[in-house]
């Protein structure tokens, strides 16, 4: 694939996901799977990125007042230990269930963008704690054996059962990618592989996708076509991944 296409996609990938609040590692995942790059690869270099455009958008709606630090906190105990545990399994040594599963989250993803969940409540009342203690500890091991931050999990959950809405969805997962990220990053510290010199490039991409992504998830009102769009690559994307 063209090195031009890929950066611009990742710069698609980064601004689609950021406006929901999420950093979009499973979509790198997918676009690095159907590149042909190594699961062993694919894990580190989307966490990195995962990283950078979780961080911006965690400030983005944070600043726009979304953010609830009673709705983060319970999830976000459990997840970065867990993500650190996760990381460790190793299941990219097998690339067929690998691929598989992350297909599985994908579609999980894509029923986000096209409002299967709904828009959620009003989310003045938290998740009771210890049940959002079990969901983040689950989630969390999970991101890590996927090398993704859990973040297209965890926003459903918020909006089926109602305890919050689409923003402060997007703003409860956004800070847990971040820290989920770096607990994998963490773990993958030692004996990390990237993708090679490009990286950088896909770094800055992402940031700068990330940017007007959350700004405009966070300010404005988001046009579901546009969401719905990257449902449908993510449908398409998990249909690869399943039958390669």
């Amino acid at each position: 694939m063209d090195a031009v296409l890929v950066i611009g996609l990742i710069a698609a990938i980064a601004f689609l996901y950021a406006m929901v609040g999420h950093g979009g590692a499973s979509g790198y995942l997918a676009l690095m799977a159907v590149i042909g790059f190594s699961p062993l690869v694919m894990k580190p270099t989307a966490l990195l990125l995962n990283l950078c455009v979780s961080s911006i958008a965690t400030v983005q709606f944070a600043r726009a007042g979304h953010f609830q630090w009673r709705m983060f906190w319970p999830f976000a105990l459990t997840s970065v230990p867990m993500s650190f545990i996760g990381y460790g399994i190793g299941i990219e040594h097998d690339p067929r269930l690998y691929l598989q599963l992350l297909g599985v989250c994908l579609l999980v993803a894509a029923a986000r963008m096209f409002g299967l969940f709904g828009q959620g409540a009003a989310g003045t009342k938290p998740a009771p704690i210890a049940i959002a203690l079990t969901i983040g500890a689950g989630i969390g091991f999970v991101s890590g054996m996927l090398g993704i931050g859990g973040g297209i999990l965890l926003s459903p959950i918020l909006l089926w059962c109602s305890w919050g809405n689409a923003k402060s969805a997007a703003a409860i997962s956004a800070p847990f990618i971040l820290v989920n990220s770096t607990a994998g990053l963490v773990r993958a510290s030692q004996g990390a592989v990237f993708t090679g010199q490009e990286t950088y490039v896909w770094v800055v991409a992402a940031v700068c996708g990330g940017l007007l992504g959350s700004w405009v998830g966070a300010n404005k009102i988001i046009e579901p076509r546009l969401r719905q769009a990257l449902g449908l690559v993510l449908v398409l994307a998990s249909i690869k991944l399943f039958f390669p």
